[in-house]
């Protein structure tokens, strides 16, 4: 089957190519797009690289000029740059350098991995000829792609650019191919150079881990080699730590094991639209709730060596939850979240155990339930799947068949609940602050809103029904409260 871009990308690559062609410069395409274009794999908006012998950050100023496209130098020593253009309604990017070497072949040995070592002269894409016949491939980066292997494409590939480290296993995530051995070896090696990285550069490749269906897998295999921590280093007190008759796993190796069981949850949850457009949606940045989860799974017991105590024979972690949310914050800033992730974050890490208390109850009142979703807001489906998860991961003596179905029946019966709920309409206030001050001749203070609290909850759970019970009502609380 003969290789070759379609009709679409050859419009999108045409302005580029006229450009190139008026100026007499030879422009190589490297990288991804060929990569997909040998697995035939379409991406909605393709990311294009290209490269020349010299004078790259001039070309493609230039050539941003004539497109009326957004431009960047992203690297002044390395002669990189970035053009960016709304096509439609997609948004692509084409990214130009010079060569790092004095031939293509040597430049190509300073890319990352061998299946983004390829290059075929931007003219032939145009030529209308077979590209398989045309595509420069001096490392064997199409036999690895036949085999499925991420390898380096030579001894300093990590130290030029540590972050490939993380490349290598985001890569091998999306493209579910095997890191081959000296790959991995040569991570473990060059492993400390990783904390010369930016943040926001490790976070983009750990939610790009995040956002496939191996990430527990593949952080297992980081762990392993001791590079995770190097990114976490809250890891470390997290070893070794037992956790008593209920657990059956330390602290860290039960939170491995909490994410591998929340991606089988998301698997059988596929099904489920309203769960899947709830976890598919972006929190910010293109990072999607269903990563920010699998950090928070990660993130869950962060707080539990800190809040370690010893009574009477027995491991406690009393307040685990509430330690592991500063500790989430302090990571958060680190990596350069969002407020809207950190706030989620957050939420998460601190109610985490509240699925499991309402299930330890035979059936939770409705005040419990009703300050349950008051409390976890957008995150109470969140809250509820990685309890799911939490419990699935715990398998200890005492955790018996009993407490492990009451846990699924509670919080499956609340998930059903919460997602009746968002089909239903919002309950009127049957008062607001304006009744309340005009009633009881109040001036404007935090009590009013602690009443309009009070009456919200017993609206909810059906104490009250008209004005007059809330007005009879709000007056029991002014009295408590004053």
């Amino acid at each position: 089957m003969e290789l070759g871009f379609n009709e679409k990308d050859k419009s999108i690559l045409r302005p580029v190519y006229d450009f190139a062609k008026t100026r007499k410069v030879k422009l190589y395409l490297v990288g991804g797009a060929l990569r997909d274009l040998i697995l035939r794999r379409r991406k909605s908006n393709p990311d294009f690289d290209f490269c020349l012998c010299r004078g790259a950050i001039n070309f493609g100023r230039k050539l941003a000029a004539k497109l009326r496209a957004g431009f960047v130098v992203l690297d002044e020593e390395h002669a990189a740059c970035r053009l960016v253009k709304k096509i439609g309604d997609k948004v692509y990017t084409f990214d130009f350098t010079d060569f790092r070497a004095r031939t293509l072949e040597k430049d190509l040995l300073h890319r990352d991995f061998t299946i983004n070592s390829m290059a075929v002269e931007f003219k032939d894409v145009f030529s209308g000829e077979d590209l398989s016949t045309l595509i420069i491939d001096p490392y064997s980066g199409r036999q690895d792609i036949k085999r499925k292997i991420i390898r380096a494409c030579g001894s300093n590939s990590f130290k030029e650019d540590p972050l490939r480290i993380l490349r290598a296993f985001s890569f091998s995530c999306m493209l579910d191919f095997a890191l081959d051995k000296e790959t991995l070896r040569l991570a473990k090696k060059d492993k400390h150079l990783i904390s010369d990285v930016s943040s926001e550069r490790i976070r983009e490749e750990l939610f790009k881990i995040f956002d496939s269906l191996t990430a527990g897998a593949s952080l297992a295999v980081l762990d392993k080699l001791k590079i995770l921590e190097i990114i976490f280093p809250e890891i470390k007190p997290m070893r070794g730590i037992g956790q008593g008759p209920y657990h059956h796993l330390d602290v860290w190796q039960h939170t491995l094991e909490t994410l591998s069981q929340f991606e089988l949850l998301l698997s059988s949850f596929k099904q489920n639209p309203e769960i899947s457009k709830y976890l598919e949606e972006e929190v910010a940045g293109q990072r999607k709730r269903s990563s920010l989860l699998k950090l928070a799974c990660i993130l869950h017991d962060v707080g539990k060596p800190k809040a370690l105590r010893r009574e009477k024979g027995k491991i406690i972690f009393h307040g685990h939850e509430r330690i592991g949310l500063g500790i989430t914050r302090m990571i958060s800033r680190r990596l350069k979240l969002s407020n809207d992730e950190t706030r989620s974050l957050e939420r998460i890490v601190l109610w985490h155990l509240r699925p499991g208390y309402l299930a330890d109850c035979i059936r939770p009142t409705e005040r419990a339930i009703f300050r349950y979703f008051r409390d976890t807001g957008d995150d109470a489906l969140a809250v509820l799947l990685l309890s799911l998860a939490d419990q699935r991961a715990t398998k200890g003596p005492l955790t018996t068949a009993l407490s492990r179905v009451r846990h699924e029946k509670t919080t499956k019966a609340l998930i059903k609940r919460l997602l009746k709920q968002k089909d239903e309409k919002e309950l009127t206030r049957l008062l607001n602050g304006n009744d309340l001050m005009r009633k009881f001749k109040l001036m404007p203070s935090p009590l009013i809103g602690k009443v309009l609290a009070g009456l919200e909850e017993a609206q909810a759970i059906g104490r009250i029904k008209n004005k007059e019970q809330a007005f009879k009502l709000a007056a029991s609380i002014i009295k408590q409260k004053k």
